[in-house]
């Protein structure tokens, strides 16, 4: 599958012909949720199963959302309200 024109504006600093659905869905879902639009959310949706986002927003490290969009996209999948910076606090960053 191809990712359509309106949802490139969202992946700007991606080559868009090397993104792979499957391989890169994390950076995709991160930040199509970030940042896309209500279609290119509407598209992210029909590509992606309700298991995958939540996998990739689980996984998703410190500093990649904004504190909004993170709060409104826990409340959507039910994922709990505690951020990637909360579950990675830059104290036991340092000492691993």
């Amino acid at each position: 599958m191809i990712i359509p024109d309106y949802v490139r504006p969202y992946l700007w600093s991606y080559d868009i012909s090397k993104l792979d659905l499957k391989h890169d869905r994390r950076r995709i879902i991160v930040n199509i949720l970030n940042l896309g639009s209500e279609t290119a959310v509407r598209w992210l949706f029909s590509v992606y199963s309700r298991a995958e986002l939540i996998q990739a927003i689980t996984d998703s490290a410190a500093g990649e959302w904004s504190p909004k969009s993170w709060r409104f996209w826990s409340l959507i999948f039910d994922i709990g309200d505690r951020s990637p910076v909360e579950r990675f606090p830059a104290h036991a960053l340092r000492n691993s």
